[in-house]
């Protein structure tokens, strides 16, 4: 050694002119400015290293002489920005990928899976995910590092660990250090986890009320929960909460979606007191369940009566369309003890639509059938609507005769009704007209028309109800194909050959909306 400044003299004690330096400084410099002495000469690059717990960057300078000048930085404090720089990137990197795979299930227990898993393998040794008491227990998941998530249901008393009462209700987290790890209950440690070091309990946030509690767990012996790990298991919670909340919320949409769909899927119709009923639908989109085309059948509240049937089309197409046929379906549930004056019924309907918000209007048909001495008595009236077709043992197609005004529009709906008979194997055939102007066909610009559903119907005098349905069902779909159309909704009243009466509860209701 030749020189040394006193700066480096109080990093070095032991150096001093005329010692060796590898006696006298770390490893790292020490091989350094071997490596420059034998090369004579240095490269550009500094040298890092630890001198006790600061961080330096060595720069070597060889003299003419063949020493080598170091000139030694203190990059300590660059160093830890550099570190907590990369923690953070690490830390932000780790929220986003928890965030994109949290929201891509809308499960609430796979969800809380993941975030088990997610703490466990990055926050902590253990992770326990609490759900809300549901049916006077706590459904958990639990998972260890490194394994596989558990699911449980806990008949325990969260008070019993410090802060996840508080958390459960959405209160703020205690901090970590006030928690004694010995504390923990039995139930709240997994199973051949050892003794636990340090616990951090914190609330999982939703929307509007608590989505549950996330339990991070270190065995003794780790580092404890530092304060800033705390916060970034708030961060992670808050992520969490968010995930588990909107996971709960779709959950409760898909049950009330599927309550309020119940009443509007198609029902399976059925022979009603000597009278055949069968009905279809087909939604303009095939992705949609519901749409403006719709039909109801309501059995007579007493045998011998008239059933009721309605068949309508609402203007428009999907869910806008979907909330008028659901206040015509219910104003007409309303009004079934007046079944036996069709035109009564139609006013009233027409009133409740032009005092409503809606500035649609529809189209319907009503119909009201009864056994007698082996025919069919029918009456049919129009609102608007395109005439039924009715189908003789023969196959003689013939059109219905009552007209009327459609609902929602004018002031008055006058129509008229049609009364009929149909023998046996004979059928009268309520539809929309969206078969009719269903667009295919050899170039797929050409409406399927009447007359080829009149041809249709001829061939299907003397089928069941249920079969001429499915019949006219298939040509529509053939004839348009993969193409665009409107809604299609059918009903077949029929005069079965053969009188059957089924055993079908007069008060129970038949139903369809779309």
């Amino acid at each position: 050694m030749c020189h040394v400044n006193p700066k480096a003299a109080a990093l070095f004690p032991g150096l001093c002119r005329g010692t060796a330096l590898s006696d006298n400084v770390p490893v790292w410099l020490a091989t350094a400015h071997a490596q420059t002495a034998n090369s004579r000469q240095a490269d550009n690059a500094a040298v890092p290293g630890l001198v006790g717990e600061r961080s330096f960057e060595a720069h070597p300078t060889v003299q003419d002489d063949g020493n080598v000048v170091w000139w030694l930085v203190d990059d300590t404090d660059h160093q830890l920005a550099r570190e907590a720089l990369r923690e953070e990137r690490e830390r932000t990197a780790f929220l986003t990928e928890a965030s994109n795979t949290l929201l891509s299930s809308l499960n609430l227990e796979r969800c809380m899976d993941v975030i088990a898993q997610l703490a466990a393998e990055h926050l902590a040794d253990a992770a326990v995910v609490i759900a809300p008491r549901s049916a006077r227990r706590l459904p958990v998941v639990l998972c260890l590092r490194g394994g596989r998530p558990q699911r449980f249901r806990w008949d325990v008393d969260p008070s019993e660990v410090p802060g996840l009462a508080e958390a459960l209700q959405g209160f703020p987290p205690v901090p970590s250090r006030w928690i004694d790890p010995a504390s923990a209950p039995e139930w709240l440690v997994p199973e051949g986890f050892g003794t636990v070091g340090s616990i951090v309990v914190t609330p999982l946030p939703g929307h509007g009320v608590p989505a549950g509690a996330l339990v991070l767990l270190r065995r003794s012996g780790e580092t404890a929960f530092s304060d800033g790990e705390e916060v970034f298991a708030r961060l992670f919670a808050a992520r969490s909460g968010a995930a588990m909340s909107a996971a709960r919320l779709y959950a409760e949409q898909v049950s009330l979606t599927q309550t309020l769909m119940r009443d509007l899927l198609p029902p399976a119709l059925h022979q009603i007191s000597g009278v055949d009923f069968a009905g279809g639908y087909r939604a303009s989109r095939d992705h949609e369940r519901i749409g403006g085309d719709f039909y109801d059948v309501h059995p007579a509240s007493v045998e011998g009566e008239e059933s009721f049937a309605v068949l309508g089309d609402v203007c428009g197409k999907g869910m806008e369309a979907a909330v008028l046929t659901g206040k015509i379906r219910n104003t007409l549930q309303a009004l079934l003890p007046m079944a036996g004056d069709h035109q009564r019924m139609i006013d009233l309907l027409n009133g409740a639509l032009l005092n409503s918000h809606h500035t649609r209007f529809a189209t319907l048909v009503m119909a009201s059938a009864v056994r007698e001495a082996g025919s069919v008595r029918l009456r049919v009236t129009s609102a608007g609507h395109q005439p039924v077709l009715i189908v003789r043992h023969d196959g003689t197609v013939e059109e219905g005769s009552s007209r009327g005004t459609l609902i929602g529009t004018f002031p008055k709906a006058p129509a008229t009704t049609m009364r009929e008979t149909l023998a046996p194997g004979e059928f009268c055939m309520l539809f929309t007209d969206g078969f009719t102007e269903a667009k295919g066909g050899p170039l797929g610009d050409e409406f399927f028309g009447e007359d080829r559903l009149r041809a249709a119907l001829s061939q299907c005098a003397g089928m069941p109800a249920e079969a001429v349905v499915e019949h006219v069902q298939m040509l529509a779909s053939q004839w348009v194909g993969s193409g665009s159309h409107d809604d299609m909704a059918v009903i077949v009243i029929a005069s079965p050959r053969s009188h059957h009466l089924s055993a079908v509860d007069g008060h129970t209701r038949g139903r369809f909306t779309a």
